[in-house]
């Protein structure tokens, strides 16, 4: 239940989680830097609740001081896989906690996890991938027995292909090969800056050496939170 809760979506994309939090009885605010995210986020809030005043949609970008100057009173600001692409992450989470800072809000992130060469690798890949046309014609065929055929299998056993949600395969691997920016952190370092910031770490999913994105809730220190709050959180990080 969000009700009187402002959610700020940071990088809304299609909008789907601008209208669950919608759905849950927030007021919403959703932006995105991509004006075609800006647009599906436009047309989802026009679909299930037309001309509604309590779900605002804007073009802007997380980078900018100034834009994000303008959000006052924000209870949820969430950014989910979203400021790893920014090409400037550090900034994005420092102008996120400046916001937070003014408003005692929750901070929800989802982060790309450092696996080490793993995501050396994986930086080399996505930036040759988006080098020239002839090098992603390569990547692409190397890549398609792990990112495509792997994953078309692993659907088919599972059932999941019933299912009638989300990308394609043939466009999930397109979009991980080419998905650029692209940084990572590891938990502690994620953890650390925020705690160095007066935040308490309320909520973590960690992946540990996976693939994939650790997921954290942080709220600004005060008199009835000054512990640590570690649901689901490994404390031997």
């Amino acid at each position: 239940n969000l009700e009187s809760k402002i959610f700020l979506d940071i990088g809304s994309g299609s909008g789907l989680m601008s209208l669950a939090a919608r759905k849950m009885g927030a007021r919403v605010i959703s932006f995105d830097y991509d004006e075609d995210s800006v647009t599906c986020t436009n047309n989802l809030r026009e679909k299930f609740y037309p001309k509604d005043p309590e779900w605002e949609v804007y073009s802007g970008s997380v980078l900018d001081p100034a834009f994000m100057d303008k959000f006052e009173h924000i209870d949820i600001i969430y950014s989910w896989g979203v400021i790893h692409h920014t090409g400037n992450m550090w900034a994005a989470i420092t102008n996120i906690i400046k916001l937070a800072k003014k408003n005692n809000s929750d901070i929800v992130l989802a982060i790309y996890n450092d696996q080490g060469w793993i995501s050396e690798y994986w930086l080399f890949i996505k930036k040759s991938y988006n080098k020239n046309p002839f090098l992603k014609i390569l990547i692409v065929i190397f890549h398609m027995p792990y990112l495509y055929f792997a994953r078309i299998l692993y659907r088919t056993i599972t059932g999941r292909f019933k299912l009638k949600r989300g990308m394609l395969c043939w466009f999930d691997m397109l979009d991980w090969l080419g998905g650029f920016p692209f940084e990572v952190a590891t938990p502690v370092k994620v953890i650390s800056h925020f705690e160095n910031n007066n935040y308490i770490t309320r909520y973590t999913n960690l992946c540990r050496n996976r693939h994939g994105c650790n997921e954290f809730v942080f709220s600004k220190k005060t008199d009835n939170n000054n512990e640590k709050l570690g649901h689901n959180q490994d404390e031997s990080l």
